[in-house]
């Protein structure tokens, strides 16, 4: 085989291959392991950081089966699994942040370390309780 065409082999496999332990959320979204502690979710639909969050703690859960708390290690940025895609990725271990541990009183995917435990985060999972849809229902 030449070169040029099994290069051309191993270049498509690596995707295909990252992509395969890709973990799909409840919420829909995509969240790709880096190391057994830091993942990667990938923003997709137009979901926010409700939808970023509840996909980091169905994967810290289930995946995983951490109860603990979950860190942003590196804020809203460029995918680093997904080219041309944006992606937050998170931390089970507080050790490895680069700035100090904080907690938020609005829902950040952009402010590195700040943390939220996976069973708080999980509930931005559930339909919102008072979207305006339901509200127009509950009138009629």
């Amino acid at each position: 085989m030449r070169p040029t065409i099994l290069a051309a082999l191993v270049a498509l496999a690596v995707p295909v291959a990252a992509q395969s332990q890709t973990y799909r959320a409840i919420n829909y979204l995509d969240v790709v392991p880096l190391t057994s502690t830091t993942f990667e979710v990938i923003e997709s639909d137009g979901k926010g950081a409700r939808g970023i969050w509840c996909a980091a703690a169905d994967y810290a859960e289930r995946k995983l089966r951490y109860f603990g708390r979950i860190y942003i290690s590196e804020g809203r940025a460029p995918s680093r699994s997904y080219p041309g895609r944006k992606s937050v990725i998170f931390t089970t271990d507080v050790n490895s942040l680069t700035q100090e541990p904080t907690t938020s009183l609005t829902l950040s995917t952009t402010r590195v370390g700040v943390g939220l435990p996976a069973n708080h985060a999980i509930q931005f999972c559930r339909p919102a309780d008072y979207d305006l849809g339901e509200l127009m229902l509950r009138r009629k």
